[in-house]
């Protein structure tokens, strides 16, 4: 059997969580459900560390990466996150894998049998929190780690949009960014997957399948019954963009911090 912990602020996604891992892997059992970074570190300081750890990032009173500075953790750990695939790249090299939320079943069960293949292999050192935070926040060979500016084309010219102009970029047909002087321009990318990727996380959101919204272009949020959100952009823009209920704990910690 294996012992697994789970830490996650919102009671609602670590249910689901708790009910997707029963259903792919019946052999990990969850002992414990730590819902803030507080009890996560008087938890380890009273018990042994479990076999497998599933780990959300932004926590309501924190961020879990300060539990290696308390604790030398061995266990290998999964990530469970709202941040994209390319700030989550550096985290590889820490644990078994990374989860974007909201969790595809598929992913959650090829994660645990990841670990199942490494438990039989010599166990890894753990990367230290300092080298943990490197590999996250500096830039390789002196480039920067987010893309600076995007090349449109003008009137069959090359012009340069900064990145930090751009409020929101949409998929219809095609993709395209609208900049925050009210300006369209048509991206020459195939998929906002691969937009996405140079983003920075910190900075730009994926809120649905059709946008990825800059957190300065945001004017106001309005939450539904059924706990969907909707976003209103500032002028010129004026768009609204729709939040999912499964992603809209995730966008609420991203906006609010």
């Amino acid at each position: 059997m294996i012992k697994a912990v789970i830490i996650e602020d919102e009671s609602l996604i670590a249910r689901e969580l708790q009910a997707k891992i029963a259903a792919v892997a019946d052999d990990v059992k969850i002992a414990e459900v730590l819902p803030s970074l507080k009890t996560a570190k008087k938890w380890f300081l009273q018990n042994a560390e479990p076999d497998l750890l599933f780990m959300d990032i932004q926590l309501s009173d924190g961020v879990s990466f300060e539990l290696f500075e308390h604790f030398q953790l061995a266990c290998p750990v999964i990530f469970t996150t709202a941040y994209d695939e390319y700030a989550l790249r550096a985290f590889k090299v820490n644990g078994i894998d990374y989860l974007l939320k909201p969790i595809d079943t598929d992913d959650l069960k090829s994660a645990i049998d990841k670990y199942r293949k490494m438990a039989g292999e010599p166990p890894k050192p753990p990367l230290s929190f300092e080298d943990l935070m490197k590999s996250l926040q500096m830039p390789q060979a002196g480039r920067p780690m987010y893309k600076e500016k995007f090349i449109v084309s003008v009137r069959n010219n090359w012009v340069p949009v900064n990145t930090k102009d751009i409020a929101c970029f949409l998929r219809d047909s095609l993709n395209y960014v609208h900049t925050f002087g009210g300006d369209k321009y048509m991206l020459d990318y195939n998929t906002l997957e691969e937009v996405e990727e140079l983003l920075d996380p910190m900075t730009f959101y994926r809120a649905n399948r059709q946008c990825i919204v800059n957190i300065e272009a945001i004017q106001s949020v309005k939450p539904h019954e059924n706990q969907k959100l909707t976003l209103t952009l500032k002028a010129p823009a004026k768009a609204t963009v729709d939040v999912s209920r499964e992603k809209a704990p995730a966008f609420k910690k991203w906006f609010d911090r």
